[in-house]
């Protein structure tokens, strides 16, 4: 199908237009943006640009030769059993199961762990294309009723609708407009708490999911079961307050309901509660208007503080107060000032989770240079119990509850498609048991290895970097390699299998780096800070050492060095190849914030000022516009020195129903990066292709059915095989 110059010459860019009239001021600062036009989603001119981009990249991936022997494998080895954790509701288990391609998993129910499961809730039967997707589902405490949350297209807004469990009938029960919310039900129950954002006012074209309107004005409510939702009754608001989130919970013993409200996306929550027993009337007797009688126990936003149990007025927390690797505390609510701990903060290793179960114990996991160290402790004394050994991989869930004496632990790793481990609490020296398995056929882990390295960055800082290869490899500097990173939120980037990632490594000779840089949550909130707000060119110069270091270990070389992120990650690719484009010969952006100095204008995106700032602040503009990939757009080979540098093969990849990263960061910086780098010059000197990957019915990624997790990892490997001039290896 031709050589990549070949390619490129064939390619004819959409005629885009621009409107140099915008022109912002920022603080003395003008900034132009032609392509705000972007920005109206309904436009026609808009959908005219999103079809010319969809036709530009399907010739791009229409000449990538590798296309269909990748989708053959990639569908081949996707269709392998998935399970998530069973857990325990009544006197009945359930678990969700997913035989192999289902566009969705399934919810199943059986008597006991042996006896024969059969389908209790499949969400596939609730759309033909299996775009709407079960994302909570909460029983009642009598298991009377199940509450599930549904989301279609991708979509954060979630319709939440109830099931009767004997007979599996639809309860008449639907709320709508249903956002970043809980589901807690009372121990009565007659109903549950939930949030919600007033509707939005959409134009009739337009589905719920595809408006950029800013979320504003979160608000609890309680729904009683039989009753329509107009008459559900406002239990917190805080309108002085446009930007608050609430989520509640409801303690194991029922009395309480515990309130905790973020505001952005910093590791910091305010938390109130309240005393359900103590209303006469129970909450019915708010129906007049007022708010129920909060108490606030933690009323600014210092720390963040997750319920991990009560005992009456005794509650236990996971918190960072005073301690940025998390610790375990204890409060008594007649004493409030006194805070106590339980399970101290350690030196080195961050407290990542805590859950209560068999009464008196605590399933406790920590994570150790991204390694993870599941313990049992006591609840009351936070005392070891024992050390409960995991080889290398992620921790990502632990199922059971505070009455349950058994727990199962659900476990992966680069080359470990997923295990259910079962712990017996019963016992006098409870042990993990592997309870199931999955296994990919015609995949053998021993032909791979995992190696994990500690690369320093550009201030010295180490930075822990995951290598994953074929055992055979080669260090000859010729190997298609892909670099992974995240960088943000607090949020740690651990082990995970990827059935496209081991297609790519086992077919294309390909080697898998995954990068922990900071911004990210592997060390706590320190690492997290050093990757946030001013600091935030950390992140960026810690994946481009991450990238050099792979040359120099003779992994790879800069022509066949890839990048891939997504969300804030999607912003490192972007970033990097702005900053450093004679880095990398491929880069793939999934879901990007691209403009910083708009971001917080659109859906939830005022929540990211915490971790990136805001341009309406004079000192957060002057970082956000050093390094935002829409404003930073250059043609490399303009620079002194970098004559024959050109921007890496580049594909940004979004969806029509990503009401979290809305699509229009993606279309500006896409249209931007065409005009500049390969139309608005008489000599073109882009060779790579520019192009973006623009999904529909489909969002963030969330829900997303398993057709179009193959489709879419086929097209950007065959792109990254094309690009890297990978050969298919048998």
């Amino acid at each position: 199908m031709g050589s990549l110059a070949e390619v490129s010459e064939q390619l004819v860019y959409p005629s885009v237009k621009r409107d140099d009239s915008v022109v912002e001021d920022y603080h003395g600062v003008s900034v132009a943006d032609p392509y705000r036009w972007l920005e109206n989603v309904d436009a026609e001119d808009v959908k005219e640009f999103v079809e010319a981009q969809r036709g530009l990249c399907n010739e791009v991936l229409n000449t990538c030769e590798l296309r269909e022997n990748l989708r053959d494998r990639i569908r081949a080895l996707f269709d392998y059993p998935k399970y998530d954790c069973p857990f325990r509701r009544g006197n009945k288990y359930f678990y969700y199961h997913n035989t192999g391609l289902q566009a969705q998993s399934v919810l199943y129910i059986q008597d006991d762990l042996i006896g024969e499961a059969q389908v209790f809730l499949d969400p596939n039967k609730l759309s033909e294309d299996g775009t709407v997707a079960l994302s909570a589902s909460v029983f009642s405490e009598n298991t009377e009723f199940l509450a599930v949350g549904l989301n279609s297209s991708g979509s954060d807004w979630m319709s939440i609708k109830v099931m009767r469990v004997a007979d599996k009938a639809w309860e008449p029960d639907t709320l709508s407009w249903v956002k970043f919310s809980s589901i807690a039900w009372t121990h009565d129950h007659k109903g549950f708490f939930y949030s919600r954002y007033p509707a939005p006012k959409l134009d009739e074209s337009v589905d719920a999911g595809m408006e950029t309107n800013i979320n504003l004005n979160h608000q609890l409510y309680y729904h009683f079961m039989g009753t329509d939702q107009a008459e559900d009754i406002l239990c917190w608001k805080d309108l002085g307050n446009p930007k608050w989130i609430f989520e509640a919970t409801v303690t194991d013993d029922g009395k309480y309901l515990v309130l905790c409200i973020t505001e952005g996306c910093d590791p910091v929550n305010r938390l109130y509660y309240c005393d359900l027993s103590s209303l006469a009337s129970g909450i019915a007797e708010f129906k007049g208007g007022d708010l129920l009688p909060m108490q606030k126990l933690v009323d600014n936003f210092d720390a963040q503080y997750e319920l991990i149990a009560n005992d009456g007025t005794s509650f236990t927390f996971l918190t960072n107060k005073n301690a940025p690797k998390y610790k375990l505390v204890r409060i008594d609510l007649k004493n409030s000032d006194v805070w106590v701990d339980v399970i101290p903060e350690l030196p080195t290793d961050v407290l990542q989770s805590v859950r209560c179960v068999n009464e008196r114990q605590l399933v406790v996991c920590y994570l150790s240079d991204v390694k993870y160290v599941l313990q049992l402790r006591e609840l009351a004394s936070g005392q070891l119990v024992k050390y409960l050994p995991l080889d290398i991989g992620s921790v990502y869930s632990v199922s059971g509850r505070r009455e349950d004496k058994e727990v199962f632990i659900s476990f992966a790793s680069y080359l470990t498609p997923g295990i259910i481990y079962r712990c017996d609490l019963t016992v006098e020296d409870p042990e993990l048991e592997v309870f199931r398995e999955s296994v990919v056929n015609d995949f053998d882990r021993t032909v791979f290895q995992t190696s994990q390295v500690f690369v320093p960055s550009k201030d010295g800082t180490k930075i822990p970097m995951f290598i994953v290869t074929k055992k055979d490899i080669e260090l000859n500097g010729q190997n298609p390699t892909l670099l992974y990173g995240y960088g943000g939120f607090n949020i740690s980037i651990t082990p995970s299998f990827s059935v496209s990632r081991i297609v790519f490594s086992r077919h294309c000779g390909g080697v898998l780096a995954f990068a922990n840089i900071r911004g990210g949550g592997e060390y706590g909130e320190e690492w997290h800070r050093a990757g946030s707000l001013a600091n935030k060119q950390n992140c960026f110069d810690d994946f481009i050492s991450c990238g050099e270091y792979l040359i120099k270990a003779g992994y790879t070389q800069s022509s066949k060095l890839s990048i891939e992120g997504g969300s804030n990650g999607g912003l490192l690719v972007a970033a990097c190849i702005n900053q450093r484009p004679d880095l990398f010969g491929c880069a793939l952006a999934h879901v990007g914030v691209m403009d910083m100095l708009r971001f917080h204008k659109f859906t939830i995106g005022h929540a990211w000022t915490t971790d990136y700032g805001c341009s309406d602040n004079e000192e957060e503009f002057k970082w956000l516009i050093k390094y935002s990939p829409l404003h930073n757009v250059r043609r490399p080979w303009e620079d002194p020195g970098k004559e024959g540098v050109q921007y890496p093969a580049t594909m940004l990849l979004t969806a029509d129903h990503d009401d979290r990263v809305v699509p229009l960061h993606s279309l500006k910086l896409l249209a931007t990066l065409q005009y500049e780098l390969c139309t608005n010059s008489k000599e073109i000197r882009q060779i790579n292709p520019i192009i973006g990957r623009l999904d529909t019915k489909a969002g963030h990624g969330a829900g997303r059915p398993t057709q179009k997790l193959i489709d879419e990892a086929t097209d950007k490997f065959a792109f990254l095989a094309k690009m890297l001039g990978a050969q298919w290896l048998d």
